[in-house]
């Protein structure tokens, strides 16, 4: 293999069936993968299969084929990694491809993924490497590299679009599942009083810390233990359906008489049941709706 400067990456690339492809991801990463992404093997084409699938509802969707892309540094050996990938998983050697990147190409390659996004006429989510398209709106500046919520996804707008338009200055606000920290921190930069963001994976939390850091916001990030059940205004949780209809008597638990919550992450075959899990505490119904995905609100009513 010809040498390598510390800044180049070897990048591999093969097609897996569904029943493999995360087999093989792991296997890749136990022999030195830096990382495994997998993607539709016939995107971009007229066979493009879209998954809108969701883990814990059996029986989840995937792609006919999966072409997994394995990235290794300059000091392995990603033809041996695959071989030992192979053998640990008593596979054949799949077919594939490898390429070198050098450092700055793989990083302008993942950055060009991400723009400014523009949520409403006053606010953006705007990645840490560009100008703000607008410097006088309010500009949520992220890293989209360190966890998810970019604003890109149409669950993440609508909740953003929520926000802009209905956030009471003042308010206490809940985020559960706070991911990037994305909403916690765009309801700080739009007026809320105390806000708290939570969220059961440890990076997830120090991600949404560091990104409130730097958009120079005061928001309190943690686990769920870590917080005691006090009630609060507003609560947004941008998960998935079937965890939703589950954390129902945890939201009517959290949320004030007369206070706001926010769902999304939620598909428009799933919108009856979800509502069907919080009528009992909220007067809730689809607030907007983009992509096939829908945003449900509604207010606490008094008992």
């Amino acid at each position: 293999m010809p040498e390598q400067s510390p800044s180049q990456y070897r990048r591999l690339t093969f097609d897996a069936t569904p029943d493999t492809a995360e087999r093989w991801a792991d296997a890749l990463l136990e022999a030195g993968a830096l990382s495994v992404d997998s993607t539709d093997a016939s995107a971009g084409t007229a066979a493009e299969t879209p998954i809108y699938g969701e883990p814990g509802t059996g029986g989840e969707a995937s792609w006919p084929v999966i072409r997994l892309t394995a990235l290794f540094g300059a000091a392995c050996d990603a033809e041996h990694a695959l071989v030992q990938a192979a053998a640990a998983l008593g596979e054949s050697l799949p077919k594939y491809s490898m390429a070198t990147i050098a450092g700055d190409d793989w990083v302008r390659m993942s950055q060009a993924q991400f723009a400014p996004v523009r949520v409403t006429q006053r606010l953006w989510v705007v990645p840490s490497w560009c100008a703000p398209p607008d410097a006088a709106a309010i500009n949520i500046v992220l890293d989209p590299g360190l966890a998810f919520g970019t604003g890109a996804h149409p669950s993440t707008l609508l909740c953003l679009r929520w926000l802009a338009e209905n956030l009471r200055r003042g308010a206490t606000v809940l985020d559960y599942g706070c991911g990037s920290g994305i909403l916690a921190i765009a309801a700080a930069k739009l007026g809320a009083g105390r806000v708290t963001g939570i969220d059961i994976d440890p990076q997830a939390v120090a991600t949404s810390r560091a990104n409130a850091a730097s958009n120079d916001v005061v928001v309190a990030f943690g686990l769920p233990e870590e917080f005691s059940p006090e009630p609060v205004d507003v609560a947004l949780a941008n998960i998935l359906a079937n965890p939703l209809e589950l954390m129902a008597p945890l939201f009517a638990a959290r949320v004030r008489a007369r206070g706001s919550i926010v769902l999304s992450g939620i598909l428009e075959a799933q919108v009856d049941a979800v509502v069907a899990a919080y009528e009992r505490w909220f007067n809730i119904a689809p607030w907007g709706m983009a992509d096939g995905w829908v945003a449900l609100a509604g207010a606490r009513v008094m008992r």
